[in-house]
């Protein structure tokens, strides 16, 4: 069962191996290029071709029941609950299939609001030392189910 990163633009890269390696669980860390492959033999680094969404699409053929996604792409993360995986958001919060319909219909709903107004500035939030926190928190007791099952 393993833990797949959605890998470009990742703040949390770092925390993903640190627990990987605590726990022996294999990663696959998935990306377009551009990242630099670590030593670590739990992480299997995957380049895939260039082109919108193919990382997204190489997960989503991949993760099911039982495995850990990693994301900050609602799309994928929708798919990969559907398939019966785990999925977690950089900041911690878990995507399930009770809450992501809600997550979906807000995206769908922000970005239908920026289209309509050119001149919005800013967007979401920054990443926080917070949120790192809660992500390792939520990977902690994930990983601890994957040890355990």
């Amino acid at each position: 069962m393993p833990i797949y990163v959605d890998a470009d633009a990742c703040p949390v890269k770092a925390e993903v191996e640190r627990v990987a390696t605590r726990h022996r669980l294999h990663v696959l860390v998935v990306s377009n290029g551009g990242i630099r492959p670590s030593a670590n033999p739990l992480l299997e680094t995957v380049i895939v071709p260039e082109g919108p969404d193919e990382a997204d699409k190489w997960i989503a053929e991949r993760a099911g029941p039982g495995d850990v996604v990693i994301t900050g792409d609602i799309p994928l993360a929708a798919k990969c609950v559907a398939a019966g995986a785990q999925v977690l958001r950089h900041n911690g919060e878990a995507l399930t299939a009770e809450n992501i319909g809600n997550v979906l219909a807000t995206r769908d709903l922000m970005a239908d609001l920026r289209s309509a107004d050119p001149f919005r500035q800013g967007g979401g939030r920054g990443f926080t030392k917070a949120d790192r926190s809660r992500f390792l928190d939520a990977l902690e007791r994930a990983a601890r189910r994957i040890s355990a099952g």
